[in-house]
């Protein structure tokens, strides 16, 4: 069987709300997906299509970290696969390509609030813990991670 063609390439904010809505948001208006900080012109945003489909997204925001003031940081945010193609690969296909391209931009470090549930994803990819582990509400347990490129 041939394995669908796959991109991964930049996208809008308004784009990444398909797949932020669904995964992050479900039963919220999707007035909940915009991030502050999603129309600055120094955050992109990253789409990976498997041939027309939209399955995963992530966005990069230049942002330093209150506690680590390091100029040259980027947060992740809004990091989600579809459902049905998660464990495929496509997150760690997104995080690498995210990592070139802030490296292509001058950044040296990312930071995110992973959830509690995304924390073993984001070790893999040699992200570590960062502080105390703290609770969104409305969203849950979440852990500062971070990693120096």
């Amino acid at each position: 069987m041939e394995t669908p063609h796959f991109t991964i390439k930049e996208i809008t904010a308004k784009t990444a709300f398909e797949v932020r809505h669904p995964v992050l948001r479900t039963g919220k208006p999707i007035e909940s997906c915009h991030f502050q900080g999603d129309d600055l012109p120094t955050t992109f945003h990253l789409g990976y299509y498997i041939g027309e489909q939209l399955t995963g997204v992530v966005t990069l925001m230049k942002n330093s970290h209150a506690t680590l003031n390091i100029e040259t940081a980027f947060q992740l945010r809004g990091m989600a696969v579809l459902s049905t193609f998660q464990k495929r690969g496509i997150g760690d296909a997104l995080v690498k390509k995210a990592e070139e391209m802030i490296l292509a931009r001058g950044g040296t470090f990312i930071w995110m609030n992973a959830r509690e549930i995304a924390v073993r994803f984001y070790e893999k990819l040699g992200y570590r813990k960062h502080g105390k582990p703290f609770t969104i509400p409305k969203i849950g347990l979440h852990f500062v991670m971070i990693k120096t490129l």
